[in-house]
């Protein structure tokens, strides 16, 4: 993958990335006071390869003059047959409010079609409003069982 919007680069996760990929997940977890959780719901930014490289999803990085400003991916899902779960789709602010968020949603989208999969799930915590409102603006439907203990919504598309 690489993609570009305005002067972000989109690109696929490298090695070299991962430490600065956590700090981004991290930061902005403690903004919106979600605590790190390196041996539960975070595992998978430190095990990339096993969790998205190696089942057929995607981890991309978003960067910003040479530093990584965000993050995105996905894996396939156990709660459909052609499902997978967006996750870990994390901006810092300067990069917020620009429609890239919007973008990387779209880019994750059409990248989750083209391999053939039909439905999207997503968790995500009340207190992230701004990507509750893009999922919802997105098409993102409201579904129950949660299964992340910091998150309290989950939604679906079908594609």
């Amino acid at each position: 993958m690489q993609a570009i919007y305005k002067d972000f680069l989109i690109r696929d996760w490298q090695t070299s990335d991962r430490d600065l990929a956590a700090a981004v997940i991290g930061a902005v977890l403690a903004e919106y006071g979600l605590g790190w959780e390196p041996v539960g719901a975070d595992r998978d930014v430190l095990e990339i390869e096993n969790y998205y490289l190696a089942t057929s999803g995607e981890f991309w990085v978003v960067e910003f003059q040479s530093q990584i400003v965000g993050t995105a991916g996905y894996y396939p899902f156990r709660r459909g047959e052609k499902a997978v779960e967006i996750r870990k789709m994390y901006l810092l602010p300067p990069a917020r409010r620009l429609g890239l968020g919007k973008f990387l949603l779209q880019e994750l989208e059409k990248a989750i079609a083209a391999k053939g999969f039909q439905q999207i799930w997503i968790e995500t915590a009340s207190v992230l409003v701004e990507a509750i409102q893009l999922y919802e603006s997105s098409g993102y439907q409201p579904a129950t069982g949660v299964e992340t203990a910091r998150c309290d919504r989950i939604y679906v598309k079908n594609l």
